[in-house]
């Protein structure tokens, strides 16, 4: 039976190191990249309008071409690779969206990067490996 291995990709250089980190150490598995749309960020990442409002649909279209872009980078790392990869975009906060698809989909090993936010954000939203390391049902590798 083949392993299946879970990688949190968000474009940052952590996500990126864990990508290959997984695709050089488990050459035999099936590797499924995963990005997380957060809604929540949205109250962070957004900006008001000249009118004093902000656009919600677009603050969506952005985040989600910004998820095609990051699993596109994704499949291209792992072209680079000579491998072939999965891909999945969730809407849900990161943490949440690594745990509930690992479990729903009986992931084997979860290699997520050590952190992936910086500055406020990290602060106030805490550190998504971290939680993935304390409820993950299978085990995570983090890679710095």
């Amino acid at each position: 039976m083949s392993k299946t291995v879970l990688v949190p990709v968000d474009g940052s250089p952590q996500a990126d190191a864990a990508l290959e980190h997984a695709l050089s150490q488990f050459p035999e598995a099936e590797i499924v990249a995963l990005t997380a749309i957060d809604p929540v960020a949205a109250g962070y990442a957004s900006t008001p309008g000249p009118d004093g409002g902000g656009y919600p649909g677009e603050w969506v279209e952005q985040a989600n071409e910004r998820a095609d872009w990051i699993l596109d980078e994704a499949v291209e790392t792992a072209a680079d690779e000579g491998r072939e990869i999965d891909t999945v975009r969730v809407n849900d906060r990161p943490a949440r969206a690594i745990v509930d698809y690992a479990e729903e989909e009986a992931i084997d090993q979860i290699v997520i990067g050590s952190h992936g936010r910086t500055g406020v954000t990290r602060v106030l939203l805490g550190s998504v490996a971290e939680k993935v390391v304390r409820r993950s049902p299978c085990p995570v590798t983090v890679v710095r």
